[in-house]
């Protein structure tokens, strides 16, 4: 069925709004395409747009995954992790812990190919280094992930995995040593892979057949980090439960709701999250807001809820890494989140508005409302193919 066009003044609750008159990023509204459930969205809508265009199909969606203030208390911690770092300082600590940890999963993965034990001490080295970067400061490492070049082996995936992961559990406010946990999850729980046939693992399967062979990966992964010395106790049994889903329809033991690890429900989101945005042929190379879309209308089922909200949060409307046009016509990069104005973070310009490189980069501080004329601040027009812009991370700031 085709679109409705209908003036604002004639919404009510229960629509699916799927186009506006104007571009979603110049309104506060996180996802292209949502069901109208309140007074706030129809005030915004009213402020921002004259005509909407309605999906009658997709109208009086069930509330699945309404999340209360308890929900959120039950998964949130209580450890506050002050930032000590500007991403500036943090960069060039960032990227010696990336390059370590890029020759500790190189490691990993030589020693299950030959049949070796994996080094526990090697991976928790990787993961405490991850952490505290974290810590100091999330987005130099969520940007440095961004911007590296994406090798071409079974667990390259897992570095970025791990970061995402540890980042997550910052923004939950877990403590430190929950962070470490997640951060070895994220590197290791796709060991198996390394068992299966090389081409399956990385492009994944395409047939029935192939889907059961595929999944025995999970089984591989708990068989190596069972008979690794020296690992901690919880990751053999973590490592089963990324491809679980909250309504008991993933694999490989069917687990629902509440018997899924908190980290299992993490992991679970977070793979989805990497396995959307990755590029060909590791993943399907959508848009961070495609897939946060995705992962969102999952919420209550596929994933839990309250997690999906603040994962969403946590990632916010223009990701670190995000390559963006501004209003200007130049080109930018997002640099560091505004955690009260999410429509508003840093970003460095790297293009004029004729596709010049401009050296050295220009930082700006959205939030601070900077103009591009007189009458006119800056905005972020539209998200750009994250290959639009090649930067080595090692120029950054210098």
């Amino acid at each position: 069925m085709s679109l409705r066009e209908i003036a604002v003044e004639e919404l009510s609750f229960g629509m699916y709004i799927a186009k506006l008159d104007r571009p979603w990023t110049e309104t506060p509204f996180m996802f292209q395409g949502f069901v109208l459930k309140n007074d706030k969205q129809v005030d915004a809508l009213k402020k921002h747009c004259k005509r909407v265009f309605i999906d009658p199909e997709k109208e009086d969606l069930p509330d699945v995954g309404k999340v209360t203030a308890e929900d959120i208390a039950k998964i949130r911690g209580t450890t506050v992790h002050k930032e000590t770092a500007s991403v500036e300082a943090e960069l060039p600590r960032a990227q010696k812990t990336y390059t370590n940890t890029t020759v500790i999963v190189k490691e990993l993965s030589r020693a299950v190919e030959i049949g070796n034990s994996i080094d526990s001490s090697r991976s928790h080295e990787a993961a405490k280094q991850i952490t505290e970067s974290v810590v100091r400061n999330p987005d130099a490492m969520a940007l440095l992930m961004k911007l590296q070049e994406k090798a071409g082996t079974t667990l390259s995936r897992a570095v970025e995995i791990s970061v995402t992961m540890t980042i997550f559990g910052r923004f939950l406010q877990l403590p430190q040593e929950r962070m470490e946990i997640l951060g070895m999850l994220g590197l290791l729980q796709d060991v198996g892979k390394l068992k299966l046939p090389p081409e399956l693992a990385t492009r994944g399967p395409i047939n029935a057949a192939e889907i059961e062979l595929y999944r025995t990966h999970v089984d591989h992964s708990i068989e190596i980090l069972s008979a690794t010395p020296g690992i901690h106790p919880e990751l053999p049994g973590l490592a089963s439960l990324h491809h679980e889903r909250f309504d008991g329809s993933g694999y490989p033991r069917g687990l629902r709701g509440d018997a899924i690890a908190l980290s299992g429900l993490i992991a679970g989101i977070v793979d989805t999250y990497d396995t959307l945005t990755a590029p060909h042929p590791f993943g399907e190379n959508l848009p961070p807001a495609t897939a946060l879309n995705i992962i969102y209308k999952g919420r209550g089922k596929q994933f839990h809820a309250a997690l999906v909200e603040q994962f969403i949060q946590c990632v916010g409307v223009f990701p670190v890494g995000s390559v963006v046009e501004l209003n200007s016509g130049e080109v930018a990069i997002v640099i560091a989140q505004n955690m009260v104005r999410r429509m508003k973070p840093r970003i460095m310009i790297v293009k004029d508005a004729k596709g010049v490189a401009i050296m050295p980069y220009r930082m700006l501080d959205l939030m601070k409302d900077p103009k591009v004329s007189p009458d006119e601040p800056y905005r972020i027009q539209r998200t750009l193919e994250s290959d639009s812009v090649k930067i080595d991370p090692r120029e950054l700031f210098l």
